[in-house]
This record gives structure tokens, sequence and C-alpha cells, in this order.
């Protein structure tokens, strides 16, 4: 399946959506996350239409459009995948470089493509919709500097989304999963570590974390950022060649510890007790598992020797954060991940 590169984003994103700017009133730092929904009768007529669409989300007195594309064929409760945009992007060139839709279509799943709040300097060249980057809790942004008083809690928004749309959607409450790319990579490890009664997994691209890195030591988690209240499923991907998030760990408050050691606290989370397994899977890309974990929550990191700060399956071999994988294809396969990883009843 092809797929375009960050290159491609401007244009697709301008033929698909206009992002609405979000409003000063879209949210608030002391929002309190929504508890987890209790599971819906088996009777609900979706009222979203088939293809992409805008969806009104209403949140702390303000409203935010957020773009989600619902396949023609679906069951009567549908999966529900949260597609998070990285740093200095926006929800719909996320659609663009993952390109979920394409699965989502033959697998029968809704896929949400929210926008951030925290407004950064044009990307070059510059996106339709803006660049904005998530307020991940606990760090700074891209550009160094801790969200502003005030900002976006985006734990809260998100579970916010969760919500409406799986309202609107009649989402199954068990089969609700979150993916990102860098920066959005970063945002859907917060949710598995904030909202475990809600998410059954997620597959971070260029961005796992377990908690925020230490801050008096930060090639190791900070314990306490993280505690997940029930385990969660987790497949990542990352390139040994990855600049932006480097690999093996580096000294930026915003990332601090290895790609490595983020799947081992997250074994250690769910409490695996077989693993680590490694295993070949093509020329340049190997498969490191933890299982027999808690709740069936395994754990997986397909690690990209010579792989850039990209997403695994894009047309080009190369993009301007590195070379892209034409070996594995992220989109498809953390698909039959989260198809595999359900909440257990």
């Amino acid at each position: 399946m092809s797929r375009r590169t960050p290159l491609a984003l401007a244009t697709a994103a301008a033929g698909l959506l206009a992002v609405a700017t979000v409003s000063s009133t879209a949210g608030s730092a002391g929002a309190a996350p929504a508890a987890a929904p209790a599971a819906r009768p088996a009777s609900c007529t979706p009222t979203l239409q088939a293809g992409t669409q805008v969806v009104p989300i209403r949140f702390a007195g303000g409203r935010t459009d957020v773009q989600v594309f619902v396949p023609s064929h679906r069951p009567a409760r549908v999966p529900l995948v949260l597609d998070l945009h990285g740093s200095s992007s926006n929800g719909p060139a996320q659609a663009g470089i993952s390109d979920l839709s394409v699965v989502a279509e033959r697998e029968g799943f809704v896929v949400v493509n929210p926008t951030a709040a925290i407004e950064l300097p044009p990307s070059d060249p510059p996106l339709p919709g803006g660049s904005w980057a998530w307020n991940v809790p606990g760090v700074p942004t891209t550009a160094g500097q801790f969200p502003p008083p005030g900002a976006r809690d985006d734990v809260a928004f998100l579970s916010a989304v969760l919500d409406q749309v799986g309202a609107a959607g009649c989402v199954d409450t068990r089969r609700t999963y979150a993916t990102g790319y860098s920066g959005g990579g970063r945002m859907a490890s917060a949710l598995a570590c904030e909202l475990s009664d809600r998410i059954a997994a997620i597959a971070p691209v260029a961005g796992l974390r377990a908690g925020r890195p230490a801050p008096d030591e930060v090639s190791v988690p900070e314990v306490q950022s993280c505690t997940p209240r029930q385990p969660v499923a987790v497949l990542t991907f990352h390139g040994t060649a990855d600049g932006v998030n480097p690999y093996g760990g580096s000294e930026d408050l915003r990332w601090g510890y290895s790609a490595p050691v983020a799947a081992q606290t997250w074994a250690r989370l769910n409490d695996c007790r077989t693993g680590p397994l490694r295993t070949t899977l093509t020329e340049h890309v190997s498969l490191t598992t933890y299982t027999r974990c808690a709740g069936g929550a395994d754990v997986e990191f397909e690690r990209i020797d010579g792989g850039g700060h990209t997403w695994p399956g894009a047309d080009e071999p190369e993009g301007p954060l590195g070379p892209i994988t034409q070996e594995v294809d992220a989109s498809e396969t953390m698909w039959a991940f989260f198809e595999a990883h359900p909440k257990p009843v």
C-alpha cells in the first residue's frame, strides 16, 4: 500500500480539510479527565456518516473541530483509533502521513485525527491548518519551553473526544486504541498512563514513552509519572538513526531515556513474565517481544536499523527526517496488533 511522505502533506491536507483554529476557550489546565464510560447498550444508532468529516467537540466551554473518518461498512460496535500528529503538524497532515483511513475502510474502524492547541512557528513549507504541539504532561514542547499557564489539558480534551465521537459513532469501548507520530507518540503514551481504563493498546511511531524522564537523571523514567490502573498493550516502531527522538536517548527533558528503556518499562508496568525475545523480521527490522503479560497486554518493539524519524511504509525511501523503511508498514502492522488486543471483558 502506498503512503505519502511528509513533503507531500501540505497538498494532501489542503485538499482534505482546513483545520479550525482552536479558540482561547478550548480548554484549561485544570480540567479533569472524564471517567471511563459504561458499556453502551447493544442497540445504538450512529449519527456519523461514512467518509471523512468534521466533528465538533465541546470542551471547557468551547468548540474544537476534529477530523474523523468512518468506514463505509462497519459493525454494530466499531473500533476506534486515535491518530495523533507530531509537533509542528496538525490532524489532517497526520492523516496524510499514516493513511490509516485506507486500512480503516477495509477493516471497519473509525480513525480520529484531532489537532493540538499549542501553536508553534510555521513549518517550512507551511502546512495548511498551522503547526501545533500537544501538552504532554510534565514535559516541554520541541520549542524547549513548558506549556504556558492555562494551556489546554490534552489528556482531558482527548478523553472528551473519545466520549463524543464514541457516542456519535457507536464505538466499542473495549476496542479503543491510540497511535501517534513523534510528539503524537509521546501524547499517546501519556494517554496509556492516564487513561488506561479506556485505551486498550497504543502503537507510537518514533515516540514511545513510559512517563516523563526523571528531572535529576533523564536516562530513566520518573516512576510516579506513569502509574496506569490497568495494563495497556504496547507496540512501537523506532529507527536507530532517528535524529529528533534519538534511539539511544538524549539529555532533553522532552525525550530523555532510550527507546528500548521505554519498552522495557512498559513490560514491567504490564507485569510481563516472558522476554525480551528478539527475532529478525527483515534485513533491517528486528522485533523484541515481552509476553505472558497481565491482561494479555503484550509489549512489542520493532527496531529499524538505519531508520530515521519517519513513519515506516511511506512512499519514498528517504525524506527530510531520514530514511523511511519499506520493509515494514506501520499502519498495517499496528492494526493487526490492535485487533489482537481488545480490553479484557
